[in-house]
């Protein structure tokens, strides 16, 4: 098994895990580092009759934009669980800012052994953190263990069409993911796929804060220049990937 800091660097795009502490301060300047909120908020609307009443689970929250959002606009209650200790503190300072620390709980901790505690709950979103629990078969066999069984799992993330001749380490082909879906005892029910003005608009957004914040680094750290310079590369290469070469979607899951 990787380590934390290993799966976290992962899914921030990262290979290198003496990455880790400085994530942080890379990421400082950005709140929203996955999933559209808005998005998931109007699928739980459209699938959930009395939103206010849903209890759901947010795993690897990152900074706890997705819950927050969720919790101020639906008036439901959210739990957050992300390795990043200094994420989890930006999410509760947040949550007061928007009025809804009473509706939001977030927890520092490993997803992969948190999650084994968390039960009955009505939506569990995996938003954009990569394969921390296991391809998509592990992850929701895993997780369906958590949910009630009117429950209903958001998975925002990426793949490749399946005419499309691009491959790539941790990105799967569509029918490669709905047949792991379908083996872990579970439906796709609805598919809201993200458009690439969209994505290219976010990812100009973040690369710009986060190369700013790699430069910083690198002054003040010059050797560790080529761990900066190899993540703000990786950016850039995963950046391309997502705007050129796959379909990023949020996916709305249930149990058969």
């Amino acid at each position: 098994m990787k380590t934390v800091e290993e799966s976290v660097v992962t899914a921030m795009d990262g290979t290198d895990s003496e990455l880790f502490p400085y994530l942080p301060y890379i990421l400082q300047d950005i709140w929203e580092i996955g999933s559209d909120p808005e998005i998931i908020i109007d699928l739980i609307k459209k699938h959930k009759e009395k939103p206010a009443e849903l209890k759901v689970l947010d795993l690897g929250c990152g900074k706890g934009a997705v819950s927050i959002k969720l919790a101020h606009k639906l008036n439901c209650r959210c739990v957050g669980i992300d390795a990043v200790k200094e994420f989890i503190e930006e999410a509760n300072k947040k949550a007061k800012e928007y009025n809804v620390a009473s509706l939001c709980k977030f927890i520092t901790g490993d997803i992969r052994l948190e999650v084994n505690k968390c039960s009955n709950f009505d939506i569990i979103i995996l938003g954009s953190i990569g394969p921390v629990l296991g391809d998509y078969y592990d992850t929701l066999s895993t997780i369906k263990k958590s949910m009630n069984k009117n429950g209903l799992i958001v998975l925002d993330d990426c793949y490749i069409e399946d005419d499309s001749d691009y491959t790539h380490q941790l990105i799967q082909k569509r029918e490669i993911v709905l047949k792991q879906i379908f083996d872990a005892g579970m439906d796709l029910i609805e598919e809201v796929k993200i458009q690439k003005d969209d994505i290219k608009e976010s990812n100009d957004y973040i690369f710009k804060n986060l190369k700013m914040r790699c430069d910083e680094l690198i002054e003040k750290y010059p050797d560790k220049k080529e761990l900066f310079l190899n993540y703000i590369k990786q950016q850039e290469d995963e950046n391309e990937v997502l705007e050129t070469k796959v379909v990023c979607s949020t996916m709305l899951i249930k149990k058969k």
